[in-house]
């Protein structure tokens, strides 16, 4: 199946189902840690994101998703503040999903994201997403019984119900993907000592101290098993039609520039264009012109 022209950047997961956890960087490379150029080539990017946003919404025939996965402390929020700052709110939403309410338990696991896709036009970012049910759910499968599951044969929590699962994704970004949603699929991969760095910055500042919870350090102590869960969706589900990018996460103003390049990069590469008018609607619009000057003389 064609892909779309997506970036191809150092941190893209291999699309060929093939990706190990032991080689992925959590810093930036030696020399790219000069907050001041790296903020300036945010700032570039973020001018050409206002500018391809304004053509994907005029041409009106694709979408954008924008998925963020991490883990807590990561700076997903900042990261989608600073990338999108330039871009209209008419043509971009975001949508973050936290614990699911009752209602969306009774519904499929992918029902609550797919009401809050992008319409064509738009760029949708999701701040957490389906990917939940292959995170906090695999790590603890406690969750399932809330889920009121069908006894179809399947025992929950068994090597064939993930199996299931991961396939259910594949099957319903490609769906996307041919009806012209650009995947986009970011993991900000901030290191464990990172992480503790910022847990004990919002513990030591007040103003950040309703961004902490002691769930972040009871979620900590499952750190392995998330790395494992995060390997096997990297080869499980980056594909060519909805790569995964692993960004390193320990320098946020490395990570926005990343991001925001990768997004840049593949919009530039599917090169949105304002729509023509034809020789007669020119010839109308000449007519409607002339009225207005007459209108103003």
């Amino acid at each position: 199946m064609p892909s779309f022209p997506y970036a191809t950047t150092d941190y893209l997961a291999s699309t060929q189902g093939e990706y190990k956890l032991g080689s992925t960087a959590t810093h930036p490379p030696k020399g790219e840690d000069s907050k001041k150029k790296l903020k300036k080539e945010l700032a570039d990017s973020v001018d050409a994101l206002r500018d391809l946003q304004r053509r994907l919404y005029a041409q009106n025939t694709h979408s954008v998703l924008v998925v963020f996965q991490a883990m807590d402390a990561a700076g997903k929020d900042s990261t989608i503040r600073a990338v999108f700052s330039g871009v209209n709110p008419a043509g971009f939403q975001v949508f973050s999903f936290k614990k699911p309410s009752a209602e969306e338990l009774e519904h499929d696991f992918l029902w609550r994201t797919a009401k809050r896709l992008p319409e064509r036009g738009r760029i949708g970012v999701f701040n957490r997403s389906y990917y939940e049910e292959l995170l906090v759910v695999r790590v603890h499968p406690d969750l399932l019984a809330y889920q009121n599951l069908p006894q179809d044969g399947t025992e929950p929590n068994s090597k064939e119900f993930w199996k299931n699962r991961f396939e259910s994704v594949r099957d319903h970004e490609k769906h996307l993907h041919r009806n012209g949603t650009i995947i986009l699929k970011f993991w900000l991969n901030v290191s464990k000592e990172e992480q503790a760095r910022r847990f004990l910055s919002r513990l030591e500042e007040p103003h950040k101290h309703w961004k902490f919870s002691a769930q972040d350090l009871e979620e900590r102590e499952h750190w392995d098993t998330y790395q494992r869960c995060y390997e096997d969706i990297m080869q499980e589900t980056s594909r060519p039609w909805a790569p995964w990018y692993v960004i390193p996460a320990d320098s946020k103003p490395f990570m926005r520039l990343e991001v925001a390049k990768t997004i840049q990069r593949t919009l530039e590469q599917l090169d949105p264009a304002y729509p023509e008018v034809d020789s007669e609607q020119a010839k109308d619009f000449d007519t409607l012109k002339t009225r207005i000057e007459n209108e103003l003389r």
